[in-house]
């Protein structure tokens, strides 16, 4: 595509990403330690209740076995996304629901700090059609070897 295509430039779902990122950014300005923390928790549980239908029940899922499998890690908002970071604030990882971005399906996606390495390959971003006891099952394991 060239430079003077109309369609270059980002999309007005991205564009309402950013800005929610830049509030999340604003939200916790100032804060620290368990202020901050429970500012981002409330953020986070907030995001989850948002949603509906199955972005509702991956979110929820996906919370509930992080807070199970990963205690160490601490809930946010990753431009608006139900997500959960390291001690250093890093993103490990988050849920994408489909209606954020009118896509076919949620997604349960894992940052380059997520320790799912496998040779030279290996996935990072999950579908979820559905929430059953196998995919809850995967989604456990996930979590458990992205922070080993």
């Amino acid at each position: 595509m060239n430079a003077t295509s109309e369609n270059t430039g980002f999309s007005a779902d991205e564009k309402a990403a950013m800005k929610q990122r830049a509030a999340e950014l604003r939200s916790t300005k100032g804060l620290k330690g368990a202020a901050k923390q429970a500012r981002e928790l409330e953020a986070c549980v907030d995001a989850i209740d948002a949603l509906a239908g199955i972005d509702r029940e991956v979110a929820t899922t996906f919370h509930r076995i992080v807070g199970e499998e990963a205690p160490d890690l601490r809930p946010k908002t990753f431009y608006g996304f139900p997500a959960y970071a390291d001690t250093d604030d890093k993103v490990v990882m988050f849920v994408q629901p489909k209606s954020k971005f009118d896509t076919r399906y949620p997604t349960v996606n894992f940052d380059e700090k997520a320790n799912l390495d496998d040779g030279d390959m290996w996935p990072t971003s999950f579908a979820v059609v559905a929430v059953t006891d196998v995919v809850e099952t995967r989604l456990r394991a996930l979590v458990k070897q992205a922070v080993s």
